[in-house]
């Protein structure tokens, strides 16, 4: 936190298939793994560049349909996202670029994103739960976005290791606090 490209809109990128790109790509999926993070976008390897990584790891995963199974790690350039209803759930999100502190965020539940790949094939899927989650918070990054940012109370921003002391239900949290719908 503190660089300014995690601060600006990152420009497209015009050929997803340029040597540059796949360095970059395989750069940030050491990073990734390296930091045992579920996402990282280009920004946060100081690279102003449309490109998402994430995982859906098993344990994070609901299993209950397509849109939320595990995945392994998967690239997006140039994404696009679009929410699927209004719909939107609080939950814990930290950060690679915020280390050691987590927030509750709200997010849509449902969205539908699209991009291309390494190879400059075009994906698109539907996602629901923490896969929806961790693509919405990688876009985040490549419009200057944190996920401070989208935190409506900052007193439900804590250190990792003082989770254990908030509800599991969340939205008990949200009741409680008056947030709720």
């Amino acid at each position: 936190m503190g660089h300014p490209v995690l601060r600006r809109v990152a420009d497209p990128v015009a050929d997803p298939t340029d040597p540059e790109i796949q360095r970059l790509v395989l750069d940030m999926a050491e990073t990734l793994e390296d930091a045992a993070g579920a996402g990282l976008a280009a920004p946060q390897v100081h690279m102003s560049s449309r490109i998402i990584l994430f995982i859906v790891p098993a344990a994070r995963a609901t299993h209950e349909n397509e849109e939320d199974r595990p995945r392994g790690l998967q690239v997006l350039i140039n994404p696009e996202i679009e929410p699927v209803g209004d719909e939107t759930v609080p939950g814990w999100e930290g950060c690679l670029s915020i280390p050691g502190i987590r927030g509750i965020v709200p997010r849509h539940v449902h969205i539908r994103y699209r991009g291309l790949d390494l190879h400059g094939n075009p994906v698109e899927r539907e996602a629901r739960g923490f896969h929806a989650r961790v693509v919405q918070h990688e876009m985040d990054h490549l419009d200057g976005i944190l996920y401070l940012d989208r935190m409506p109370d900052l007193s439900l921003l804590t250190f990792n290791e003082e989770v254990r002391y908030f509800p599991d239900d969340l939205s008990e949290l949200a009741f409680r606090r008056g947030d709720a719908k």
